[in-house]
């Protein structure tokens, strides 16, 4: 058996502020108040002195209750009642002990106005002392002067440490305080983008499961109807829609099960197998061919390497125009994939001359949208709309970095090529030749889609 969890430990019960302050101070009361009650009895002070110095006595450590709650307030509390006791004739008091509090907990909780006019309000109470005792033993020379000046240096010296000591209290609080708004704030920014992260997978899976759905789904409804025509006119041609409806669902199933197994938890999923490519179009157009519908695809230029993830999107973007195009072009439609490679990007447009943006949609737009999505990410562009003429056509530019040629080696006594442009008959000032054509390769070159308005050419024209 497993080991039991040890039990939690009970939570520290924690007092508030004022609380505990409040504790505190009804102590010092106590303490101080008697203190100092006992003090001006032995003086013989008259009865308004008295009655004076004992509701100071008792209410300056009173007001620290409220020393970090309320520090001016209470600081102006503590403040006033000591100069109330010095005009009643008491010049100390032990409830003095309250000034020192009180100017510590207005620098560490006060503004900083509140903090420097305590600081200079208590110096002045330490001058007053210092002058009291000067007049007190009455000006006999150059030791009374060096006496009050010691008492304005000790009292003075006790200020000043309780107001040093308060700033490095009020620093390592601001810094705490610090500390905790920054991993408050980090601790935001890690949700937030916890949340972007869980969107965008869970867009991506929306899009590939949207991807694989709606191609299988249409391949099969295609094959479906296509069958149940044929299936009294032409046995052959029913069980052919039947097998690709099989096949179209196996295949349908075990992607899904693929993008599915992505979100369990063991690693012992689905045998992992290569992502489709652009080496894969031609499967893709067979397999829609299967379904009635007439596709050519066309290639031109020179095939290059793309960048990771590139070729999925290039056949995910051509599945779903395919797709689209079986489920709104209308019967006897055709359509044209062409894949064409420039120097700076890949153009991908597929054409179609169907019922296009006039055919109603039964779909959300999600198919359109993933697209864009999936041609954005590559820092790529994606337009959609009607032809000219009819038709519908999507069109995809995807950036392709430029691969430079590799290094030639030369062998011992081998003289490097030519420049790239050289040519001998120029350099003796003949004519240079002109480059020869680009022969786009063709598949299936019927119905090609007319791009620019003309007669478009047949493979045959490229062998004349």
């Amino acid at each position: 058996m497993a080991p039991l969890d040890p039990p939690p430990a009970p939570p520290v019960r924690r007092y508030s502020p004022f609380t505990a302050d409040a504790i505190v101070a009804a102590i010092l009361t106590i303490t101080l108040g008697m203190l100092s009650i006992g003090i001006t009895g032995s003086l013989g002070l008259g009865r308004f002195a008295t009655t004076v110095t004992v509701v100071t006595s008792l209410g300056m450590p009173a007001a620290l209750a409220w020393r970090r709650t309320r520090p001016v307030a209470s600081a102006v509390t503590v403040y006033a009642m000591a100069l109330a006791h010095v005009l009643a004739g008491m010049i100390l008091s032990a409830s003095d002990l309250a000034i020192f509090i009180a100017l510590y907990s207005i620098t560490v909780y006060g503004p900083r106005w509140a903090r420097r006019t305590a600081l200079f309000s208590a110096l002045f109470g330490c001058l007053i002392v210092a002058v009291w005792f000067l007049v007190y033993n009455g000006f006999t020379g150059l030791g009374a002067l060096v006496g009050t000046m010691g008492v304005f240096g000790l009292l003075a010296a006790l200020v000043l440490s309780s107001w040093a000591l308060a700033l490095v209290r009020r620093a390592r609080v601001e810094r705490v305080e610090t500390l905790a708004e920054r991993a408050a704030r980090l601790e935001v920014e890690r949700d937030q983008q916890a949340q972007i992260a869980t969107q965008a997978e869970r867009a991506r899976i929306a899009r590939e499961m949207h991807d694989i759905v709606a191609h299988s789904l249409s391949v099969v409804i295609a094959q479906a109807d296509g069958g149940r025509y044929a299936a009294a006119h032409d046995p052959q041609a029913a069980t052919h829609a039947l097998t690709t409806i099989s096949e179209t669902g196996r295949a349908a199933l075990a992607d899904m099960r693929k993008i599915l197994g992505v979100l369990r938890s063991d690693t012992g999923g689905e045998r992992l197998t290569p992502q489709p490519e652009t080496s894969d179009l031609e499967t893709l157009v067979e397999q829609v061919r299967d379904t009635g519908l007439a596709v050519s695809l066309v290639r031109m230029g020179t095939a290059r390497t793309l960048p990771p993830g590139a070729g999925l999107t290039v056949y995910r973007i051509v599945q779903e125009s395919l797709t689209n195009i079986l489920k709104h072009a209308g019967p006897d439609a055709h359509a044209t994939v062409l894949v064409q490679w420039n120097p700076a990007h890949l153009l991908l447009q597929i054409d179609d001359d169907g019922r296009g943006a006039a055919a109603p949609s039964d779909g959300a737009g999600h198919g359109l949208l993933g697209m864009r999505e999936r041609a954005a990410m590559l820092g790529g562009t994606l337009t959609t709309g009607p032809r000219q003429g009819g038709g519908f056509r999507v069109r995809a530019e995807i950036p392709v970095p430029h691969t430079p040629p590799a290094p030639t080696v030369l062998a011992p006594g081998q003289h490097p090529p030519p420049p790239a442009g050289h040519n001998p008959a120029t350099a003796v000032g003949g004519v240079p030749p002109p480059p020869p054509p680009i022969s786009p390769t063709w598949h299936n070159p019927a119905e090609w889609a007319d791009r620019s308005g003309s007669t478009p050419p047949r493979p045959e024209d490229h062998h004349r």
